[in-house]
């Protein structure tokens, strides 16, 4: 059971970057998927987390309005499109798979954890 994350990288305040989350080894209709951020110093923080239709979703504060979660469940890869970024949203982001959904994303276990991708906010 694998996650990868891509679509990582620097980005202007302002601008946009969209993750993607392959996963291999199971059917991505079968969990939850989240995003988490951790930059130095801080403390781990979820993001967004979707169920597994995907007809639902949930954000943190921090980014909603400006943060669009989705999945592909015909292939297997679950996406957060990033709009409006700023100098704070610069982070490691993981997509983590977990079976039970919560509007608060951190409130739940995740069974599996992809590797993390760097996004910089920088001009």
């Amino acid at each position: 059971l694998q996650l990868v994350e891509s679509g990582g990288g620097l980005a202007q305040p302002g601008g946009s970057l969209t993750l993607s989350c392959a996963v291999s080894g199971f059917s991505l209709d079968a969990y939850v998927i989240a995003w988490f951020r951790q930059s130095p110093g801080k403390e781990r923080e979820a993001v967004s987390c979707i169920n597994r239709s995907g007809g639902l979703t949930a954000y943190s504060d921090s980014v909603k309005g400006r943060f669009t979660v989705s999945k592909d469940n015909v292939n297997n890869t679950a996406y957060l499109e990033m709009s409006s970024l700023q100098p704070e949203d610069t982070a490691v982001y993981y997509c983590s798979a977990g079976f039970v959904y919560n509007r608060n994303c951190a409130a739940v276990p995740y069974e599996y954890w992809g590797q993390g991708t760097q996004v910089t906010v920088s001009s």
